[in-house]
């Protein structure tokens, strides 16, 4: 995930998290949830899934699904699935505004992401826990007392496959196949309408990220967005394969016209002067690019390009492509 976390500790006291804990085995009343009974027997069966952590015994079709990151939420959206609660992302904007109003609005916010409150979690009486081992994985003894918690070994660059185990998870597989079959089939019309696939292979991309406490990102071929680039057939300069890990290539504001390329999108994560946004955008390198000299800059909204990461979100970076690139 390319999301800049705040890290905190866990406010939570573990006398608090027993008690939540007991009260959650003993079945006790929970008033209401648009994902359904608290009582998992209600679906006896239950089937293996593969994790990060290793084999997990889940509910064939789980009614009280809690979500720790942002990419867990949006494939559960995705697959029709309302989550009993949620963590929200390390924005004003807790779960993130390109999500469908209501969906999200029954949601129990249960911590920031990088610091779930495990009490929290608990009283929900979550029959599925769905996360990261790379956000959560110190946590994993805890949640999993709680509830089965699947977690993928990380987020971001492998999307596509953890909304598979996603969808494994909360028995919604064949679901997931028209989901991706209607990925495809957009990503077909954004190349169609950008003139087929050798004219969006000549089109360079470049996608900036302004980051708050960090170096300007000009991000690399390993990360979710570059994975809708490539699947629309874009190409990319050659900056990008100086990217660390495949992830993004930082540089400061004295360097920003590296990120040169026929197009460039931005994005800016914290406030935009601490984020070295502004005074890069009022700048002689940055005026002097190529892509801004041709009006081919265009902002777009960190919430939905970075740190969405998920077929919901990815539509929508789908329809916003098309609409600027064929401006």
């Amino acid at each position: 995930m390319t999301t800049l976390l705040r890290r905190h500790g866990l406010a939570a006291g573990s006398l608090a998290l027993a008690a939540a804990l007991t009260l959650t085995a003993c079945g006790s009343s929970d008033s209401s949830s648009k994902s359904g009974s608290a009582d998992p027997s209600a679906d006896s069966g239950t089937h293996t899934v593969k994790t990060a952590m290793g084999d997990v015994e889940v509910p064939d079709a789980p009614k009280r699904v809690v979500v720790l990151d942002t990419a867990e939420l949006d494939s559960a959206i995705t697959l029709g699935v309302e989550p009993v609660g949620a963590t929200h992302a390390d924005t004003d904007s807790g779960f993130l505004p390109y999500l469908p109003k209501d969906k999200v609005a029954g949601i129990k916010d249960v911590g920031e992401m990088m610091t779930p409150n495990l009490e929290a979690i608990a009283a929900l009486k979550p029959d599925l826990i769905l996360t990261s081992k790379i956000r959560h994985g110190a946590k994993y003894a805890e949640l999993k007392k709680i509830a089965p918690t699947v977690m993928t070994e990380t987020t971001g660059y492998p999307w596509k496959e953890n909304f598979q185990l996603h969808a494994d998870a909360l028995g919604k597989k064949a679901e997931a196949g028209k989901v991706v079959a209607d990925y495809e089939a957009h990503t077909k019309k954004v190349t169609d309408a950008l003139g087929g696939k050798e004219k969006a292979a000549a089109t360079e991309v470049n996608v900036v990220r302004f980051v708050e406490g960090a170096d300007i990102r000009i991000y690399g071929k390993q990360n979710y967005i570059s994975t809708i680039l490539a699947d629309v057939g874009l190409g990319r300069p050659a900056v990008t394969d100086k990217a660390k890990d495949g992830f993004s290539h930082d540089v400061s504001p004295e360097k920003i016209d590296l990120a040169d390329a026929d197009v460039v999108f931005h994005s800016t994560y914290g406030d935009p002067k601490k984020a070295k946004q502004t005074q890069t955008l009022e700048g002689a390198l940055w005026k002097g690019m190529s892509a801004v000299k041709n009006d081919k800059v265009f902002a777009v909204e960190d919430e939905l390009w970075i740190q969405g990461i998920g077929y919901t979100a990815a539509s929508k970076i789908l329809d916003e492509l098309q609409a600027d690139l064929t401006k």
